[in-house]
């Protein structure tokens, strides 16, 4: 993943992130949680009527130049554009949502990266039940305490990967893979539809997910839920109080 307009230093800046850089799991999960806590999960240009850039220059110029946010290519895309700086090796891997009632094609991406002899699955955009620091390959049926969440990770009879999510009780299936590598390319028409496709959250509302260290904070339409570690508010927002929310999380 390349950008010509991708400078590390800009980009670290914009995460504020200024520890070390060696090739190391330690390194990519601070890395990994630097980008997922200052840069926003977002659809604001699917709900201005864009159908949203691939193009790596133009993800450099919204999350970094402009500060924005954006959804899984983006984010996970412009991600990668700082692991091949830094010398890591990764793949992008499509995914399948499982949180649907039906059946849904693979229209989410995350990238498998090599780090200490181990693949490690990194995703910054799946929104909230999204992952909070590398899951390896080989941890399967491990739980993973990350922050106040609970993640773990199964194989289906197929031998696809599934990342679940302990919510309310019991494990839920957020998405599944097999760990081939996609092209860039190949995630086009899956960008389309989420762009442009009725059915789709991003068509339908807007949505802006904002983590921190305190829990995650989502606004859904004129919905803003703020989720804590012992504690869910949610509160109706009006158009203004919505504009000011959405400053904030974009801040």
């Amino acid at each position: 993943m390349y950008a010509e307009n991708f400078q590390l230093e800009t980009y670290l800046k914009r995460i504020g992130y200024t520890g070390s850089l060696e090739r190391s799991t330690d390194t990519l999960a601070k890395l990994m949680r630097a980008q997922l806590f200052s840069v926003a999960f977002e659809n604001l240009d699917v709900q201005a009527g864009k159908i949203v850039s691939l193009v790596p220059e133009q993800i450099v110029d919204k999350i970094v130049g402009q500060r924005r946010g954006g959804y899984c290519y983006e984010v996970n895309g412009l991600f990668a554009m700082a692991l091949q700086a830094l010398g890591f090796s990764y793949k992008f891997v499509a995914c399948r949502p499982m949180f649907y009632p039906v059946r849904r094609p693979k229209t989410h991406m995350v990238l498998l990266v090599e780090a200490e002899g181990e693949q490690w699955i990194c995703d910054l955009g799946f929104g909230s039940y999204g992952i909070r620091a590398p899951i390896a390959l080989s941890s399967l049926q491990q739980v993973q305490q990350q922050d106040f969440d609970q993640f773990r990770l199964i194989t289906e009879p197929s031998g696809a990967y599934v990342v679940q999510a302990w919510v309310d009780g019991q494990w839920l299936s957020q998405f599944g893979f097999e760990p081939y590598a996609s092209e860039w390319v190949d995630f086009m028409p899956a960008n389309y539809l989420n762009s442009t496709h009725p059915d789709t959250i991003f068509v339908q509302k807007l949505l802006v997910i904002k983590h921190h260290e305190q829990g995650r904070d989502i606004l859904l339409g004129d919905q803003f839920k703020q989720i804590r570690a012992d504690s869910t508010q949610v509160q109706q927002l009006s158009p203004e109080q919505r504009e000011t929310v959405l400053k904030q999380l974009l801040a």
